[in-house]
């Protein structure tokens, strides 16, 4: 007899206990991101057959080029979020500042934040790699009944009551943590479902892989060329594997299941690193640590930074908990 596997929304119905508080606004609010994934992941199959790849002729407020496929994720996120109106707020990598929504007789009642980066990864689109959806949600610090403000957005990491991604690849998968472990939901495309395929999902405590990228080793700071360095001597169970893919997404989800370490550092082309802070490393952060791994810009905890921007940037080292802390060894040894 086959495997009988729990769908996501029975899934959220289980687990709505966790959040008394909620009223059923954070389960809706995951159940709209699930549907949404949907819709840009059938774009993201197709990509290869339509006018959607490439670049679409504008740029970010980081002054990247702006991907077809990034301004339609975003635009189908932000769509499905405001019209389900559960959300008070929404702060994406691809707008300028963020979005305030008033809700039905612009109340303002709605209670949570989200902040995405759309689709991580976009410049893999070409080359049929995988990319991915990255999202974070926060509880309005403001008054309910008010219009969301900057406030709402520059909370720490350590407030956020959910996150997680969705990464398109071989196959479609959803994976998040409202603070209670993190579980990997797969969609099956035939039947529109998300089934849960990856219960209770964990970080190894060590692992055999460094994603990180080599080609601007000259531009990176001492501590960092010295663990690289020794990922590559030939000790214990060294050397260790290279593998990045440029889509930190996916990178993190194979090392999650592989056991692994991923390292974007500030350089000295990039003084501040390059991810953003809301968008890709809080969130992720959130995912690694309840999954039993260990985020940091190098030297301390990557939730507990107070934001003072919404696109503000940070070094990102981020996976097994003992190459995380070797790492960071070697980054204050090397100062």
């Amino acid at each position: 007899m086959a495997k009988q596997y729990q769908t996501l929304g029975e899934f959220i119905i289980d687990n709505q206990a966790d959040f008394p508080y909620s009223s059923g606004e954070l389960s809706r609010l995951i159940n709209s991101i699930r549907l949404a994934a949907k819709v840009v992941n059938h774009e993201v199959n197709k990509a290869g057959l339509v006018d959607i790849i490439g670049a679409y002729g504008e740029t970010n407020i980081q002054g990247e080029d702006q991907q077809k496929l990034d301004v339609y994720a975003n635009q189908k996120f932000i769509q499905t979020l405001t019209n389900r109106e559960i959300v008070c707020g929404i702060a994406s990598e691809e707008n300028d500042d963020f979005i305030t929504i008033a809700g039905c007789n612009n109340d303002h009642k709605n209670k949570y934040v989200v902040l995405m980066d759309p689709l991580d990864g976009s410049s893999n689109i070409d080359v049929n790699v995988s990319v991915g959806t990255i999202f974070s949600v926060y509880r309005r610090v403001t008054p309910i009944g008010t219009p969301a403000t900057k406030e709402d957005f520059l909370q720490p990491g350590n407030k956020q009551v959910a996150a997680g991604y969705i990464i398109y690849g071989t196959s479609t998968m959803l994976v998040y943590t409202t603070g209670h472990g993190v579980n990997g939901f797969t969609l099956n495309p035939a039947l529109g479902s998300w089934y849960l395929s990856h219960p209770d999902m964990k970080f190894p405590d060590n692992g055999s892989i460094y994603s990180i990228n080599e080609g601007n080793y000259v531009h990176f700071p001492e501590g960092v060329k010295k663990y690289i360095k020794y990922c590559q001597e030939e000790e214990e169970d060294r050397p260790y594997t290279s593998r990045y893919i440029g889509s930190m997404v996916s990178d993190i989800h194979r090392n999650m299941i592989k056991g692994g370490i991923f390292i974007y550092p500030k350089s000295s082309k990039a003084s501040n690193g390059k991810l953003r802070l809301l968008y890709e490393c809080n969130p992720m952060a959130y995912i690694i640590e309840q999954a039993g791994g260990k985020a940091s810009n190098g030297f301390s905890r990557i939730m507990d930074i107070q934001p003072t921007e919404l696109h503000q940037r940070a070094p990102f080292f981020a996976g097994s908990k003992n190459m995380v802390e070797k790492a960071e060894e070697f980054m204050r040894e090397f100062q």
